[in-house]
């Protein structure tokens, strides 16, 4: 293929599509990979997509199994960042009971990503040490606290672990004095001793109390579908583990069976071989027979020969003393 002006390309993708194809090769390829693509891109007359190629940084394993994540699982992971925009949404507003319930599933669903992560990296080639898969789980977790770190995973181009912030709300520490709406609880009393003025007319107490009854409900509402969102994502990402297992057992199985054949091919090569040995043995013991006969053919045929000259001079000789008789 020829770019416009006639120039060879070499590879008309554009430079996002090369970028995504570069992070999700395993760290080992990656640097060889990379100068490959630059190369191309400048051999095409595109020098600043060279550049950006070679900008490019190697990921650590963890980073590059998350990108493979993001790359290998597009709906999965659709999914993992819209449950992170629902839980950090829900956190800013649940109480610690809420919280905690949250946390607990939220964990799950990361420990089950990172699993699947794990997998996609064996079947890469690339096991994942048990800090590389907390690394994984880590930034799984910093993706679903931290929309910065949510964006930047989102690009599939992480170049290293993601950190969550430390002030997530987590399930041992969901009553802690970070979470909002425990804040807002402890400001509570404060309020109660304010003085009775500031309250104002009873219709004002009434409307700020149905709004106050809205707002604990719509919390509730968002509570219970965030929740909703982390089982079924928490079921879908069990589904595909399993799925994942059987697609292994199935793998190994076949492998197995292959090895098997392999073994049963390189006996029956052996066999053959030896076959073929035994064939040129007996091969040459013929040819040694056969060239031994032919000269002993050769040396009767010469002994006849004398023979017969012998017995021609014989009777020439006989005949010519019987007229000598005579």
């Amino acid at each position: 293929m020829r770019r416009k002006g006639g120039r060879d390309s070499g590879d008309e993708r554009d430079v996002e599509s090369l970028l995504d194809e570069l992070y999700a090769t395993a760290p080992p390829r990656f640097v060889s990979r990379r100068e490959e693509l630059a190369a191309r891109a400048r051999t095409g007359g595109r020098a600043e997509d060279a550049r950006r190629i070679r900008a490019a940084r190697r990921p650590t394993l963890a980073a590059w199994a998350a990108n493979l994540l993001l790359h290998e699982q597009p709906a999965e992971s659709r999914r993992f960042l819209d449950l992170g925009r629902e839980l950090r949404k829900a956190y800013r507003t649940l109480d610690a009971a809420e919280i905690k319930e949250l946390s607990k599933q939220r964990t799950s669903v990361v420990s089950a990503l990172t699993r699947q992560a794990a997998t996609l990296a064996r079947d890469a080639g690339h096991r994942l040490s048990d800090a590389a898969q907390q690394d994984v789980a880590s930034t799984l977790r910093a993706v679903l606290a931290d929309e910065d770190a949510a964006d930047q995973w989102a690009t599939g181009r992480l170049e290293s672990t993601l950190t969550p912030p430390s002030d997530f709300p987590s399930a041992s520490g969901a009553g802690s004095g970070s979470n909002p709406a425990s804040k807002a609880r402890a400001a509570a009393p404060a309020a109660k001793r304010a003085p009775r003025e500031s309250a104002g007319p009873k219709g004002r107490k009434d409307e700020l109390a149905e709004r106050r009854r809205q707002k604990q409900e719509r919390r509730a509402r968002e509570a219970r579908e965030a929740a909703e969102a982390a089982d079924r994502q928490l079921g879908e990402l069990r589904s595909a583990q399993d799925d994942a297992d059987a697609s292994l057992r199935q793998a190994h199985d076949r492998h197995d069976q292959a090895r098997r054949q392999v073994s049963d091919a390189e006996t029956e090569l052996e066999r053959a071989r030896e076959e073929l040995r035994r064939a040129q043995r007996e091969l040459k013991d013929t040819e040694r027979e056969q060239r031994e006969a032919e000269k002993r053919s050769r040396a009767a045929a010469t002994a006849t020969a004398e023979a017969e000259r012998a017995a021609q001079e014989a009777g020439e000789e006989s005949e010519r003393l019987r007229k000598e008789l005579d």
